[in-house]
């Protein structure tokens, strides 16, 4: 029998074995996980008790057209109820619980932005549609910042885009115009955030355990603990046959011999790698200079074009990295005090972004509990900065360089509270940080092949899977994105007649466009 070998265990790699066991037939026996680290789920982590303090290092939010995730998860039992799947729960939850968010943006003196108005100027609108309709092979090699002029980065819209997607100026123009596309049918929501769909709990526990759960009884096995250096190919000129499959585990070398009808998956390159923890007493040590996780893409894409260039990705920390931050409280006092702020039970209230922060901070609490074994009178809440190289508004030194209490007084600082009630959230929170120095390479700009093709030409049995996998017109920093990966190279590598469903195209729908349009034109600037 054919054997499946995945390289990581992240969501592109639980995906691709549920696709292969599904759609390609495999008996889950046949089908070996190799992660690196001890626990499984990649960047969908979470993690932390109650006392020492909870922590996951980012949030990720779902729409109603992400349609492979949900075609998914539609056959993923949630351990809470076996007879309702992941995507039921998800569903259900924003049928029940959806985001109504009116202080989506707040202002220097603590006051409640009006995003009924982008802020656009005209030449802003035209600069935005220009973008949307130039073809992407125009925007190679180009920033957002080639594209629009320093207006724009000033406007309601774009304050609430880059802290919804973690934009910077500086990002690839490509992948901006692929998100404007792509999400167009959220615009006349954007400032509500009514479209956005979330998990009941993290997506560790609420995606990743049920996932595994669901593999594990299909009999997959996980092997932890083992890190893949290196694919050997036949020999050949521009070989694309994986025969050997090179790791160390446990500190001793191995080699897995890989037949032609064998199927290799690589997750290549990794957002979230070299990650840093701090705690409420000290700051994130600096993340080493080299990172383990890219060094397999660099073997494999030396002297292979079609492999792609990892150096476009991992080459650039400071226009890739950011900071987030987990908040574990043992009193409701802040819950309380963002509640009467935002108008918004806890839950409903979205995100939350400080135009005037030098660390443009961003916070969301959500519908507690957060984690699946949270006790009752514990709640959990989140944030991050994007410009976490900067000294803050309060605290004299950069972000990076806080504990998580000195970024607990920032944010504070900029909530405005009474002097009583920071007090007693200082005295009953405990503050993780965490420092990502590839958080956003996958927006770092780029040409046309620097991201591989999920199957490369010539390729027998070798694809790419995650968010440095090349998927036309589809959104990286998306689960979407690493489950469309997936399905695609299960599709693609077993030549199957059933395809992953297109990539929705709001942008093709003249209705959808001209709402959009009009919601631009409307709230623009006098």
């Amino acid at each position: 029998m054919a054997q499946a070998y995945l390289v990581g265990s992240g969501i592109a790699a639980l995906a691709a074995a549920a696709f292969l066991i599904r759609e390609g037939g495999f008996d889950g026996a046949d089908i070996h996980l190799f992660e690196e680290q001890r626990e499984i789920g990649g960047s969908l982590d979470a993690s932390g008790t109650a006392d020492a303090g909870y922590t996951m290092r980012g949030g990720r939010m779902f729409e109603a057209e992400f349609r492979c995730t949900y075609d998914l998860l539609s056959a993923i039992p949630t351990l809470d109820d076996p007879s309702v799947s992941v995507t039921q729960e998800i569903l259900d939850g924003h049928e029940d619980f959806a985001w109504d968010d009116i202080a989506r943006l707040v202002d220097g003196d603590g006051k409640i932005i009006d995003t009924r108005s982008m802020g656009f100027s005209e030449r802003d609108r035209l600069e935005l549609v220009r973008c949307l309709a130039n073809p992407e092979g125009h925007l190679d090699g180009k920033r957002i910042t080639d594209c629009f002029g320093e207006h724009f980065f000033t406007t309601n819209f774009w304050f609430m885009w880059c802290t919804t997607f973690a934009f910077q100026p500086w990002h690839s123009a490509i992948e901006f115009r692929r998100y404007l596309r792509r999400f167009i049918h959220l615009f006349p929501d954007f400032a509500s955030m009514s479209g956005i769909h979330r998990t009941r709990y993290n997506q560790y526990d609420s995606i990743v355990r049920p996932l595994t759960a669901w593999l594990r009884e299909h009999g997959v096995t996980v092997h932890t603990g083992c890190r893949v250096t290196d694919l050997g190919f036949t020999p050949g000129i521009r070989s694309g046959t994986v025969d050997t499959i090179y790791l160390t585990r446990g500190g001793h070398e191995e080699k897995i011999p890989v037949a032609p009808a064998d199927l290799v998956l690589v997750t290549n390159g990794s957002m979230t790698d070299a990650s840093s923890l701090g705690t409420h007493t000290s700051a994130p040590r600096p993340a080493p200079p080299r990172s383990d996780a890219w060094l397999l893409w660099h073997r494999l894409a030396r002297g292979r074009e079609n492999f792609g260039d990892p150096g476009v990705f991992d080459k650039h920390v400071k226009e890739s990295r950011w900071e987030s931050f987990t908040v574990t409280s043992r009193d409701p006092a802040l819950l309380g005090a963002l509640e009467e702020f935002s108008g918004r039970e806890t839950g409903r209230g979205g995100l939350m972004a400080f135009t005037d922060s030098n660390w443009l901070l961003t916070i969301v609490a959500n519908r507690q509990p957060v984690y699946r074994d949270q006790p009752e009178g514990v709640s959990v809440w989140w944030g991050y900065g994007l410009s976490p190289g900067r000294a803050g508004n309060h605290t004299p030194k950069p972000m990076m360089m806080c504990s998580g209490r000195e970024i607990l007084e920032e944010v504070l600082h900029h909530l405005h509270l009474d002097e009583p009630t920071a007090a007693r959230v200082l005295e009953t929170s405990t503050v993780v940080p965490c420092v990502m120095p590839y958080i956003t390479s996958q927006f770092l700009v780029r040409r046309r092949g620097d991201r591989p093709k999920v199957v490369p030409e010539g390729s027998v049995n070798l694809a790419f899977i995650g968010q440095f996998a090349e998927v036309p017109d589809d959104v990286v920093f998306t689960v979407e994105y690493s489950v469309r990966t997936a399905w695609t190279a299960v599709a693609q590598l077993l030549g199957l007649d059933k395809q992953p469903p297109a990539v929705h195209k709001g942008h093709h729908d003249p209705h959808v466009l001209a709402v959009a349009l009009e919601t631009m034109h409307r709230r623009s600037a006098e």
